[in-house]
């Protein structure tokens, strides 16, 4: 495999293939705008926003250059819908009315460039109590867990959560952004009512299948109630990890696509080529079980270590629709503009320096993040 050597040390390699087509083709939506191409930037975690979810100027500096760079929906980091569901320094927030000015400002920005906006939207739950921001008492999930120092929600409390996850589309809707994506992956509020190891509810929200997956139905269905027609909404969901099952994982995505009320289906496994280990889908690659669900209109795209053309072109080849980019646009921030001209793109080796995430639009506090992932900066 031939390299050429940039002028900030790295190489783009070359392999002789054809790119997909596809990557570039735009992508109508159920409702709201249409996409200008397949490639669309992941909700990454920055830490930069002020310390209360008011967003910052290096918050506004990053989505532009991503608006600038060629993906076709821009959607911001994890939102938190509750003050005590902040999981991050630096963290945004959308459970205030003080976030919509901020908010506002993104969305311009964003459909300046032409580009659709979401905004995601997000609970850490139990987990959030992790990084110390949430007090004793406050740190909350479905069942009590000593693990993580929570207390059970109180059925008042769960109605209450469901209503803020839709106050919080609302205020994407009137800070002008085209849609949202309820985050049900990763262990959040909404993975831990799915899980049954997590959830051991004896009301409506816990036990069975249906019941444990009750709350994100209702806050897909209060979303699509509550806002304008044509307001896009997309689910996040992952199968690995934090007591999910895959099964659950599986009827929350054949209910919602055949219900019709989400726009898009996020998947978001930690690696887009994962074969299933045993069971009933031993063998089976993990894409090939969604794509084989009768979609509709419904679109489904996927994320997880798609770091090249070729690995962008490998899930479009798999039967999906779209593509989410996460690390390989901090590692080159104009990824789509790359694989456009060359269809042997590679984004860098790690680690690299935090110089060149600097030239790449990061800002201190998004490099001081970065670091927490093993081998990612190297100094």
């Amino acid at each position: 495999m031939a390299g050429v050597l940039l002028n900030n040390g790295h190489k783009i390699y070359l392999e002789n293939y054809q790119l997909n087509s596809e990557l570039f083709n735009p992508l109508s939506l159920a409702r709201g705008p249409k996409l200008s191409n397949r490639l669309l930037l992941a909700p990454l975690t920055s830490e930069q926003s002020h310390a209360d979810g008011v967003l910052s100027e290096a918050d506004m500096r990053w989505i532009e250059n991503c608006s600038r760079n060629g993906y076709s929906m821009i959607m911001t980091g994890a939102a938190n819908v509750q003050e005590n569901g902040k999981t991050f320094k630096g963290q945004p927030g959308i459970y205030h009315d003080r976030h919509l000015p901020g908010l506002q400002r993104m969305a311009d920005i964003i459909r300046s460039h032409g580009r659709v906006s979401s905004v995601q939207l997000h609970h850490g739950g139990m987990r959030a109590g992790i990084a110390g921001f949430t007090p004793d008492g406050q740190i909350v999930g479905p069942s009590d867990n000593d693990t993580y120092g929570a207390r059970a929600l109180t059925l008042s409390e769960v109605e209450q959560l469901r209503d803020d996850f839709i106050l919080a589309a609302l205020r994407a809707e009137k800070a002008g952004f085209d849609g949202a994506e309820v985050h049900g992956a990763f262990g959040w509020i909404l993975s831990q009512f799915l899980s049954p190891e997590l959830n051991r509810r004896e009301d409506c929200y816990g036990g069975d299948t249906e019941n444990r997956a009750r709350l994100i139905f209702e806050i897909i269905d209060g979303i699509r109630s509550a806002c304008k027609p044509g307001f896009q909404i997309g689910l996040r969901l992952s199968f690995e990890r934090y007591g999910m099952r895959f099964e659950d994982i599986l009827y929350v995505s054949e209910r919602a696509i055949r219900e019709g009320n989400i726009d898009y289906l996020d998947l978001a496994p930690w690696d887009v080529k994962k074969m299933m280990g045993d069971g009933q889908y031993a063998e089976k690659s993990a894409l090939e079980l969604f794509t084989s669900i009768p979609r509709g209109a419904v679109k489904i795209g996927a994320s997880g270590k798609i770091m090249s053309a070729k690995d962008a072109e490998s899930v479009m080849s798999a039967g999906l629709d779209f593509v989410m980019i996460g690390r390989a646009a901090v590692l080159q921030n104009d990824f789509p503009e790359q694989v456009r001209k060359n269809s042997g793109y590679v984004t860098p080796p790690l680690p690299v320096t935090s110089g060149y995430l600097k030239e790449q639009g990061l800002s201190e506090n998004f490099i001081d993040y970065m670091r927490k992932w093993d081998g990612f900066v190297a100094d």
